[in-house]
């Protein structure tokens, strides 16, 4: 068979049965992503004689005697296509791992098509930018910006990864081939808790290519938590490996290494194990209960009650709420849900390991190398120098990345076998067996006075955990700050994490804050229409202010910033950007037209310890290099620390070399979540490059005999006093005296800030058919002093769309057996560019963060208030409350009609 990839024909046989995508890959074309491999995503676009087609679902025999391009053969850097140029200049990106498919797809538009964007975009899914990148790329809009010297900081200058995102040659994860590279592949249990009564490995051993069965006889037998904080404490060692008594659907039973991942399948299938079926549990008020199935034992240290299934519980109350509710004049109460939702992030889990040289090396897909490493490094008891974990650049993260759950695997096979070793995870088992968002069910009661005042607030939260407590507790903490936003004497606070026989649930952006937001936010709307205010009115009177203490789940004192009313001035540019659109027309006859709000604040960095090294160093060749352990996976903090790092150097972002999250090359960094990757990290580049500037002035003092104040830096080197010396000067008479210009310097997160953000909705409602419509969307955001404005506009974007199908599409629904029925994005239903309007995106600048040139992170704080923003905006268009989410048509139309039955009974 004769194949022309990117104008260069050759002759090629793929297997029986294969697709393009992989026929692509195995030829070293890796801009071919796999988001799916199921003709959902679009991320494996490519050109057959010039038509875009789904390489994962297209035979690759059929492209024999055809013209095939490829993300690598539309253009090159330097040499870019001009929709690869628009692309990047938009930009049309964030973690770039949809965008060669993005390319690939929006390149064969014609007019007509770049005019209809809804339909011709249907085939192609991101879950990072929201999608208005996508169409100013498409467009033509150009965002970025070039710096001055020392001025990088406030400009949106692009990405150091950009011209490698857009031609597909910035490496993801899996995009390398190694000589001899074993396949792993997972057997999973069809039952939501059994015992392992024996597993016959012989059938599977007997399949051509495979090499190894391990099952938990096989394996390190070390509790472990996949969850990666700096604190391991924080979260409980009640997971093994591979265990001998499995307690949800789609839990790993045995894993099969071979040469091929089809060998490694067949191998799963043939192992044959036997179960003992043991009574299970779904429903955390159940498990909860006397007489439940328990899912740990007694003896496990790590859980609070296991008689009632509860990992931990927290009662906190401030005041007195019963005396509160007495002196309110009016009193609400409602139960809201919020259901399991997953990352979606479109490249999945996966790990590549290998043994070099005595040492064991892992690249992986981690928000966090330095955790994993420390994970590893306890699981195969090796020491901290027999192991390097790193990663590339990563298809998103989304905390769905803060595990470790493919590297141990991997790195086990590794260790057995001396091969290396590659365990990637299709998206079934995304859906399956990686931790989505936690089921909350949030009870609120709120008091208030005739004139709005609260007077006492209550919640109980329970959360579903899911069989293991990764993230269990810390989020159900994290929902503190739900109850910090407002001013009130009398607080309460109760909450369980609780285990049930479901997929384990994990960090999510939002963490643990979102679920929260979504009940109080829906709750005081509805106290709000019970006291006939205006449910902005409501918060400006209630919101805390400079001056008060941010009183959650104790009175004690706290290590948070917090000076300005931020919060005061987003309610107040949400509220005016809806009265200027008061006016806008219904969609016609049937449309119902209503407006809702939501706000929230949010701590920059995570109570437990967060702590980030960095190195800066000015080489030989003139160009200084950070490095950082934090990882890139679309939150944009590799292109904010080459901002910072250039304006304290006082150069340009093209000056500034790049290295991170590699162990082997880099300082510890507890890794990028709760923000902390711009707000901790780039506190350690600044402080780094700061240290690395004054000794390069202290030196040039030195040698000129200038004061050193009378030195000062710029793009070509040091001015003392009236001499100029180059940098090219400096570093030789340095190297000359044995003296190079380098520091290394650590940053904490603490103190911390607090970001504040509002939304506002108006949407459309059709009566009958339940179909919801944004006619307009803004979010205000506090986002301190902005580091680069595309950038956080960007995540702005993302994280309103995200929060957009948190509300009204998305749902990772279980069925009576604890099986998860929709594993696959078609099913499952993340939004399209079709469903994200553009959102109006309106910051605050501010000046109490203690972040870096005052920024405050804004990738994870700004999906919070969108969901109750949704529900509240539906709620005043059709008049009947949805406490449950998704939004969904079928549920909206069923509720309408109920209420409407009920009105004419």
């Amino acid at each position: 068979m004769t194949y022309t990839v990117n104008g260069k024909s050759f002759d090629g046989a793929p297997a029986p049965g294969q697709c393009l995508r992989t026929f692509l890959r195995d030829l070293g074309h890796f801009g071919v992503k796999k988001g799916c491999d199921a003709g959902d995503c679009g991320a494996c676009t490519v050109w057959v004689d010039g038509d875009p087609v789904h390489s994962c679902i297209t035979p690759a025999f059929r492209a024999q005697g055809r013209e095939v391009t490829t993300i690598e053969g539309l253009g090159s850097p330097g040499s870019l296509h001009p929709v690869q140029r628009q692309f990047r200049d938009a930009p049309g990106f964030q973690c770039g791992f949809c965008t060669a498919g993005m390319i690939m797809t929006s390149a064969t538009f014609t007019e007509a098509q770049k005019a209809d964007l809804p339909r011709a975009l249907k085939g192609n899914l991101c879950r990072c930018t929201g999608y208005r990148g996508i169409e100013d790329a498409i467009k033509g809009v150009v965002g970025i910006e070039d710096a001055a010297p020392g001025k990088a900081v406030g400009v949106s200058v692009a990405a150091p990864a950009a011209e490698d995102v857009v031609t597909g040659r910035a490496e993801f994860t899996m995009d390398t081939r190694m000589e001899g590279m074993l396949h792993l592949k997972v057997l999973h249990s069809p039952h939501a808790h059994a015992r392992i009564v024996s597993v016959d490995k012989s059938a599977a051993l007997a399949v051509p290519g495979v090499h190894r069965v391990y099952t938990w006889e096989d394996v390190p037998r070390r509790r472990y938590t996949t969850a990666i904080h700096t604190d391991h404490l924080v979260d409980p060692d009640d997971t093994y490996i591979l265990d001998d008594t499995v307690r949800f659907v789609g839990q790993r039973v045995a894993a099969v290494l071979a040469d091929t991942v089809a060998a490694a399948e067949e191998g799963c299938r043939k192992v044959a194990v036997r179960y003992e079926p043991l009574p299970a549990v779904f429903d955390p008020e159940e498990a909860m209960a006397d007489g439940a199935p328990q899912l740990h034992g007694s003896d496990d240290p790590f859980v609070r009650d296991p008689v009632h299934n509860i990992l931990l519980e927290l009662h906190s109350h401030i005041g007195d709420v019963d005396a509160g509710f007495a002196r309110a004049d009016v009193i609400h109460e409602g139960t809201y849900f919020s259901p399991r939702v997953q990352h979606a992030h479109l490249e999945t889990h996966g790990a590549i390991a290998w043994t070099e040289n005595g040492r064991l090396n892992v690249r992986t897909s981690s928000q966090s190398p330095s955790i994993a490493k420390v994970k590893l490094a306890y699981l195969f008891a090796l020491r901290p120098d027999q192991l390097r974990v790193f990663c590339k650049r990563m298809g998103g993260g989304f905390g769905g990345k803060q595990e470790v759950i493919s590297e141990d695997l991997a790195a086990l096979a590794a260790l057995d076998t001396g091969r290396p070793v590659s365990f990637e995870y299709t998206r079934e088992e995304e859906f399956t067996t990686a931790s989505p968002r936690h089921p909350m069910s949030l009870t609120v009661r709120l008091g208030a006075k005739s004139d709005g005042t609260l007077t006492a607030l209550q919640i109980r939260n329970v959360s579903n955990t899911g069989a293991y407590g990764n993230h269990g507790g810390e989020t159900l903490y994290a929902g503190g700050a739900a109850v910090m936003l407002y001013r009130c004497p009398n607080k309460k606070y109760d909450a369980y994490s609780v285990y049930t026989n479901t997929v384990p649930s994990g960090a999510l952006r939002g963490y643990g804050m979102t679920q929260p937001a979504f009940a109080v936010e829906s709750a005081m709307d509805e106290l709000a229409r019970a006291l006939h205010l205006d449910p902005l009115e409501l918060r400006r009177r209630n919101i805390v202010r400079p001056g008060d203490p941010l009183v959650a789940l104790h009175d004690g004192p706290d290590d948070v910033m917090f000076t300005e009313n931020s919060l005061g001035r987003c309610i107040d540019l949400v509220d005016g950007a809806l009265a200027r659109t008061a006016g806008q027309a219904s969609p016609g006859p049937g449309w119902l037209v209503g407006v809702g709000t939501a706000a929230s604040l949010h701590e920059t960095a995570p109570p437990t310890e967060h702590v980030s090294e960095a190195w800066v160093t000015l080489g030989n060749d003139l160009v200084y290099e950070v490095a950082v352990g934090t990882a890139e996976f679309g939150e944009g903090t590799s292109t904010a620390h080459v901002q910072i790092a250039a304006t304290q150097l006082g150069t340009t972002p093209s000056r500034i070399r790049l290295v991170q999250s590699d162990t082997d090359r880099t300082g510890f960094d507890t890794g990028a979540f709760a923000s902390a990757g711009l707000f901790v990290s780039g506190n350690a580049v600044l402080r780094a490059a700061n240290a690395v500037r004054d000794r390069i002035l202290e030196f040039a003092a030195a040698h000129t005999g200038v004061h050193v104040v009378l030195c000062s830096m710029d793009d070509a080197g040091v001015v003392c006093g009236d001499r100029r010396m180059s940098l090219a000067e400096l570093v030789a008479l340095a190297r000359a005296r044995g003296i190079r210009f380098t520091a290394a310097r650590k940053a904490y997160g603490s103190p911390r800030s607090v970001t504040s953000n509002a939304q506002g909705f108006r949407v459309a409602v059709h009566r009958v058919t339940g179909e919801v419509r944004i006619l307009h969307s803004v979010q205000a955001a506090d986002a301190g002093g902005v580091i680069n404005p595309a950038q956080v506009r960007g995540q702005v974007e993302g994280g309103v769309a995200q929060g957009i199908g948190f509300a009204l599409t998305e749902n990772h629904q279980v069925d009576a057996s604890g099986a998860v029925v929709n594993p696959n994005l078609r099913n499952y239903r993340i939004p399209t560019y079709a469903d994200v309007p553009r959102t109006e995106v309106l910051l605050v600048d501010s000046s109490d963060s203690v972040g870096p040139m005052r920024s405050k992170g804004m990738a994870e704080c700004c999906i919070n208030p969108v969901a109750p923003a949704l529900a509240n905006a539906l709620h005043d268009a059709t008049g009947v409350r949805f406490r449950a989410l998704p939004l969904t048509p079928e549920r909206i139309y069923s509720r309408i009609g109920e209420e409407q039955s009920v009105q004419r009974a």
